[in-house]
């Protein structure tokens, strides 16, 4: 298949499954969903003042959960082998043995870190239906869901910006990533048919519209190892740093590059010599302005603005801010050029991981059987992909 679509579990069969695994009754199973995500466009400009526009999509990672009568945890998956035993008393720690269970410990020790209590032991079923590798924050999915999931079920009402931190948190302190916050966010609070204007760094935040009648977003997968990823994002950052200095020096009253206007930015430009660091900080600026004219057209209804302002912020991120690579140009500039596409972009770090394209419904095997023709004559290996609607974010989906 060249679909990144996982197998779907049906997550009405997983209390009967849970049952079958730890006994009791189903009516004592309570089921939780959380979604995977996509950023729909604001790339590498949230450590530069700027904003994000992520949504929330159909594609649900589930997890069944029932307090237990002792202390014990337990962890399994209905996919993957293997079953992981805790206690609420532990003193819980990283242990690269523990698999995904670490991501499941680490909001433990965040929720013990509040002095949280817990009164008694639980046990957990998961199943995923978020394609494997398909770059949309599978991680995130498993930390917010079972933080929202473990603070239902022992009556804590942890608000859903709180359980977007503790997944951040868990990832700083537990895992060791010094991750952003967008994809906890968006995946906490994200609603059906919307999409979230975001501002990383305040966390304010506004509802937008996301209407696609008959379009849908495909995501584009490059199966590639970002293995510079990393180091050029440290560099991407130190380069942005260095233009808010000199524009700082001069006299811009900015505390971060993403504050100036395009109007602004086009008359204080002049004070950077070096071509390279004028770049980047011209694509932090024409971005976050692209992310507020997306916001304003979709309010409005026009998706081929949207779809526009897809292809420009792509050329952006190839052009001036560097990050894309052969992979990710061939999937996105293809896509373009493929009937009922309104547009396309990579969109994460870069140098691999996914695009994203703005496909009509009634285009998308033609779409995805050329664009993957194209990628693997050029490339030497198969793209992944999986089209797909806005959804909810982290719920109580049955008991």
């Amino acid at each position: 298949m060249n679909s990144l679509t996982a197998s779907t579990y049906n997550p009405d069969d997983l209390p009967k499954a849970f049952v079958k695994l730890y006994g009791g009754t189903e009516d004592s199973v309570q089921v939780y969903s959380s979604p995977a995500r996509i950023n729909i466009i604001g790339e590498h400009i949230d450590y530069n003042g700027g904003k994000v526009f992520p949504a929330a999509i159909n594609k649900y990672l589930y997890v069944a959960i029932r307090k237990r009568l002792d202390s014990k945890i337990f962890y399994n998956d209905v996919r993957f082998p293997g079953s992981y035993e805790f206690d609420i008393h532990d003193n819980f720690v990283y242990d690269k043995k523990n698999d995904y269970a670490n991501y499941l410990n680490g909001i433990l020790s965040q929720l013990k870190a509040k002095s949280l209590a817990f009164p008694c032991g639980f046990e957990v079923l998961m199943v995923s239906n978020v394609p494997a590798g398909g770059g949309i924050s599978s991680s995130s999915a498993l930390e917010c869901g079972f933080a929202y999931a473990v603070s239902e079920t022992f009556g804590f009402n942890i608000d859903r910006i709180e359980i977007a931190k503790l997944g951040q948190m868990s990832e700083h302190t537990f895992m060791n990533v010094n991750c952003g916050i967008m994809d906890q966010f968006i995946i906490a609070n994200g609603k059906k048919n919307t999409a979230i204007e975001l501002d990383c760094n305040t966390l304010d935040y506004q509802y937008a519209p996301l209407e696609l009648g008959d379009y849908r977003f495909v995501v584009m997968n490059t199966n590639k190892q970002r293995r510079l990823a990393d180091s050029k994002y440290n560099e991407r950052r130190s380069e942005c740093e260095k233009a808010l200095k000199i524009l700082q020096d001069a006299g811009v009253q900015i505390k971060a590059v993403c504050e100036l206007t395009p109007e602004q930015w086009e008359q204080a430009k002049g004070c950077i010599a070096d071509a390279v660091i004028l770049k980047r900080a011209k694509h932090c600026v024409y971005e976050n302005q692209r992310v507020k004219d997306a916001v304003a057209a979709l309010k409005a209804g026009n998706l081929e603005k949207l779809g526009s302002l897809l292809n420009e912020s792509h050329a952006s991120l190839k052009n001036d801010y560097e990050v894309t690579g052969v992979e990710l140009d061939t999937l996105a500039e293809t896509a373009q050029k493929q009937q009922g596409c309104l547009g396309a972009r990579m969109t994460g770090a870069g140098f691999g991981g996914c695009g994203i394209a703005l496909v009509h419904k009634d285009s998308i095997d033609a779409f995805i059987e050329n664009v993957q023709k194209a990628y693997t004559d050029k490339i030497g290996y198969a793209a992944g992909f999986f089209a797909c609607e806005s959804g909810d974010g982290v719920a109580h989906y049955k008991n």
